[in-house]
């Protein structure tokens, strides 16, 4: 598939590190909460994005093309593909989120997605300090929200982590976490440990080429899983024996510790 161009309508400060680029896509775009589009920023690279609304994308400033994303202005435009892979599959009507950071893009829409058909919804949120909450909002209007700041300046002191000793994971259908790898990790040690990883849902961010499962720049081991294709939404009892947690790889396939 050719990037199709689309322009920026709208661009939202979240934090001093993340925006939300609104583009105008909401008459053709159909996608699903934790399915990504590859965002071709001209003359820089294209890079997976995952949609934080119908019609958006909510980027944090980490890289060469994240940065020039940032200097968008409403009129620009980017090339996109997709939305591609698969996104995260509601189970029951009790569900629990844990958000790290800008992992709460595509949770939000699921959030909101869910209590709007009823689906009670609880989130833990985590993030590095007050400065760099964003969401929350969206998340408190759709259930029972718990926020965590690393360095306490906002709601509960400590990780995000910290809030699943409180809480009973027997009584939620489903489990669906997104954010940083080594995060995401201790998390799914923690459902392991109380038999909770085979009703849960993890979103993965790994390097991705092709976007449609061509190319296995993003398989992982030790199954050949491709992230683009058969992800990025993996459920937790896939992931236990998996490179989750452990490594990744660059552009040129070499390992990088996690």
């Amino acid at each position: 598939m050719k990037p199709i161009s689309a322009s920026v309508l709208e661009v939202i400060d979240e934090t001093p590190t993340i925006k939300t680029f609104r583009l105008d896509t909401s008459s053709w775009l159909r996608g699903k909460p934790g399915q990504f589009l590859m965002v071709w920023v001209r003359g820089v690279d294209e890079v997976p994005m995952t949609l934080a609304y119908d019609d958006a994308i909510t980027v944090q400033k980490v890289g060469e093309a994240t940065e020039a994303l940032f200097g968008l202005k409403v009129g620009d435009s980017v090339g996109i593909r997709g939305p591609y892979g698969n996104g995260w599959e509601l189970v029951g009507d009790n569900i629990l989120l844990i958000s790290g950071g800008v992992g709460s893009a595509p949770l939000a829409p699921l959030a909101e997605k869910a209590s709007a058909v009823g689906v009670r919804v609880t989130t833990l949120a985590g993030y590095r300090t007050k400065e760099e909450v964003h969401f929350a909002q969206r998340f408190r209007k759709a259930g029972k929200t718990t926020i965590a700041t690393d360095d306490g300046s906002y709601g509960h002191k400590g990780f995000v982590t910290d809030l699943l000793k409180d809480i009973d994971l027997n009584t939620f259908t489903q489990i669906y976490c997104c954010g940083p790898e080594k995060m995401m990790c201790r998390v799914l040690g923690i459902l392991a440990e109380r038999k909770a990883a085979n009703y849960s849902q993890f979103s993965l961010q790994r390097y991705l080429k092709c976007g449609i499962g061509v190319c296995g720049s993003c398989c992982m081991d030790p199954a050949g899983l491709r992230v683009c294709r058969d992800g990025p939404v993996f459920t937790g009892d896939l992931l236990l024996d998996s490179e989750f947690g452990k490594y990744a790889r660059d552009a040129c396939g070499r390992r990088i510790n996690i």
